[in-house]
């Protein structure tokens, strides 16, 4: 794996049972704040089952996908429900109940370790 992928992991492992945190949270994080859909990406690669929590990650509403193609429920909502992680509805976890953030974050919930003003540019 490479560095990117390496930071996103240590980040992961970090997440508590019954806890989640989003893609955007884990970029966030690492100084990458514009990379969720690559800690999606370095999720969907991690080859150590078991070793890096990858269930706990989750769209920035809580969205999860509940059943696979055939219509089973995917293997990330029935390890969610063990861990005993709320949810809204089938597809949706209760974020205001188990949500995670990796690290120190301002008032806006933003990390303090990133230049705010260099990374976004004239948006900020």
């Amino acid at each position: 794996m490479g560095a990117f992928n390496d930071k996103v992991f240590e980040v992961v492992r970090q997440i508590p049972y019954g806890c989640v945190s989003t893609y955007g949270d884990i970029a966030r994080a690492i100084g990458q704040p514009r990379k969720a859909l690559f800690v999606g990406y370095a999720m969907k690669s991690s080859l150590e089952e078991g070793a890096v929590p990858c269930h706990r990650v989750v769209y920035k509403d809580g969205h999860i996908y509940p059943t696979d193609d055939e219509g089973h429920p995917t293997v990330q909502k029935i390890m969610l429900e063990r861990e005993g992680v709320p949810f809204l509805d089938e597809s949706h976890v209760d974020l205001d109940a188990c949500h995670w953030t990796p690290g120190r974050m301002d008032a806006e919930g933003r990390p303090t370790d990133i230049d705010w003003a260099a990374e976004m540019g004239e948006l900020f």
